[in-house]
């Protein structure tokens, strides 16, 4: 995707018959409080954040969805993405789907793929990837995440 970094590949289809997709550099850093990692990109209008939210180490494995007011769940991820149409910002909490995540020794690759409520449209559909992204040796704060 982008050389010494990660990356992330965004597509929204939107009914009926929108789709945006975007790609941009991302980060991932390490949650100084509340547990896991935030992996996130953006470019212009566009972004896309993911929360792996885990009290201990990330593992590759499937990750459950969490729902956006979750604060009992031990282990789950949050996803939230924001795209433009023209002049106009849109954006949608993933609500269902499915999540995967693979790890070397230092990066993440994240694979998502769900649907959200964008009021008014209704239902989007996305898929997000973030490949290779190495963590951070800095922490952020997590706690009030999507």
């Amino acid at each position: 995707m982008h050389q010494g970094g990660g990356g992330l590949r965004a597509r929204v289809i939107r009914p009926p018959k929108d789709t945006v997709r975007f790609t941009t550099e991302a980060t991932a850093s390490r949650c100084s409080q509340g547990g896991g990692v935030i992996l996130q990109g953006s470019n212009g209008g566009n972004a896309a954040i993911a929360w792996l939210h885990t009290p201990d180490s990330v593992p590759a494995s499937t990750w459950p969805v969490l729902q956006r007011g979750d604060t009992v769940s031990p282990r789950g991820a949050k996803i939230a993405i924001r795209y433009m149409l023209g002049e106009v910002a849109h954006g949608a909490v993933m609500d269902s789907g499915t999540v995967g995540v693979t790890r070397t020794a230092y990066a993440l690759t994240l694979r998502a793929s769900g649907t959200g409520q964008e009021a008014p449209v209704g239902r989007v559909a996305f898929e997000l990837t973030f490949e290779a992204v190495p963590v951070g040796s800095d922490t952020v704060s997590c706690a009030s995440r999507p």
